[in-house]
């Protein structure tokens, strides 16, 4: 039996994601984000009570997390790489963007969508000031795309224990 998991997105859907999944790597790669909330939000620290062991251990490893969380959301851009690109301008474009498409994943890509995917949910969490469930209106428009995002996980997350 494999461990493989296939996961089905409209092109739109994939497409979108991409973007997202985009914008966190530039987020990752931007020598400022060191003081963005949203980036200390990915690199939490290991001794909340002790500021001295807590800056130590960031020196020590948040540099590396992060690179780990770029590679892996390189991962993810690259499963996506199949959406290709959609044109508003095409006449087919509607219907080419609701077409259904698979991605096959392997144990190790399925690992790291996992953890890009709930990263950058932490930082749409830390860009819209969500600490808990009860910090967002269902109803506010604004966090559609950190519950779409929720529910893409989800779903991840049930493909591989099915599998």
């Amino acid at each position: 039996m494999s461990d493989a998991v296939t996961l089905s997105f409209t092109r739109v859907e994939a497409v979108h994601l991409r973007g997202l999944v985009g914008q966190f790597v530039d987020l990752l790669a931007d020598a400022d984000a060191a003081s963005d909330p949203a980036v200390a939000r990915l690199t939490p620290s290991a001794y909340p009570e002790d500021a001295a062991s807590a800056d130590q251990f960031h020196a020590a490893t948040r540099a590396d997390l992060l690179r780990r969380r770029s590679a892996e959301a390189g991962t993810v851009l690259a499963d996506l790489a199949s959406a290709g690109e959609l044109d508003p301008s095409d006449d087919d474009a509607f219907d080419e963007a609701l077409a259904q498409m698979d991605i096959t994943l392997e144990p190790r890509q399925v690992a790291a969508w996992m953890r890009t995917l709930n990263a950058v949910r932490l930082v749409l969490a830390a860009r819209l000031g969500i600490d808990d469930e009860d910090d967002h209106p269902a109803d506010d428009p604004r966090f559609g795309v950190y519950e779409w995002l929720g529910y893409r996980l989800e779903l991840l997350i049930g493909a591989t224990d099915d599998s």
